[in-house]
């Protein structure tokens, strides 16, 4: 059994909140790279133009990318050999009520879904707590801003559907979404499991690596097909036009009831942002 210490803990999460409000992944900044050298819309490549330069203003000055600093969601993966020595929640809360009150971000939260008062430090966040063979702590941050939260949806197809079924699903919801998650964007898809298990993966699939296909060549091959026509929807940059409406699709699978086909997609902005540590 390891003890891993609630305050480095707090520390980690405090610098990752930082890290990945300043700091764009180097796969999603290359993607946006490549994606103006392939727009064809004027318009289009000046908004991209100015989608890099702000990521590098960002990374150089260590200011956030977007003035929406996010929810922050944390994915945890913990090792059945850890033993923390304090409550991990209260850690990593604190976490980020340090890295939200140090480096001046935004704080999003309201403490009731109704009477919106602001809890004033971005905290709690949303914690997806996932337990795992070793003694490592794994966390992913991720600040998830509402406009593209926003345009994420869920539906309960019947198996019937099929992959043409949910394919149309994925489309009309970022059709309907237009420019409101702040395109280009990265469609995380989840299929499969139960009503909350779908939006979770789906959720997941928005921090897989740009350019990293499912393992299974026809969820592959789902993904490339569904990328393809939602860039050719037309709403490109912004939602001025253009072929570069995704920069990446991902999608993750679980198995379901025999009654069920759960599809959920969730959507996030350009401003696709993550961070990562081991402890």
């Amino acid at each position: 059994m390891r003890e891993v210490s609630t305050e480095l803990v707090t520390r980690t999460v405090r610098d990752l909140c930082l890290e990945a409000n300043y700091r764009l992944p180097p796969d999603v900044e290359r993607a946006l790279a490549e994606a103006r050298t392939r727009e064809t819309s004027p318009a289009g490549r000046d908004i991209l133009d100015v989608i890099c330069e702000n990521a590098r203003i960002a990374r150089d000055e260590e200011v956030p990318l977007c003035q929406d600093t996010g929810f922050t969601v944390v994915w945890a993966a913990v090792g059945r050999e850890v033993h923390f020595d304090g409550d991990f929640k209260a850690a990593v809360d604190e976490g980020v009520r340090q890295g939200y009150r140090e480096g001046y971000l935004r704080k999003s939260i309201v403490e009731d879904p109704f009477r919106r008062k602001n809890t004033g430090d971005n905290t709690p966040a949303a914690i997806h707590f996932m337990l795992v063979e070793g003694d490592r702590v794994d966390l992913l941050i991720e600040p998830k801003g509402g406009g593209c939260e926003n345009m994420s949806r869920i539906a309960m197809l019947k198996p019937a559907d099929g992959v043409e079924g949910a394919r149309e699903f994925i489309l009309r919801t970022i059709d309907e979404a237009g420019p409101n998650p702040c395109p280009p964007t990265i469609v995380g898809v989840g299929v499969g499991g139960t009503f909350e298990l779908a939006a979770l993966l789906a959720k997941h699939a928005t921090v897989r690596p740009v350019g990293e296909y499912h393992p299974d060549p026809f969820y592959a091959e789902l993904e490339r097909n569904c990328l393809e026509e939602i860039n050719q929807l037309g709403i490109g940059p912004q939602g001025l036009g253009g072929r570069t409406t995704a920069l990446w699709l991902a999608i993750e699978t679980h198995p379901c009831h025999i009654a069920s086909l759960p599809v959920a997609v969730n959507v996030q902005c350009h401003s696709a942002r993550w961070k990562r540590a081991v402890i």
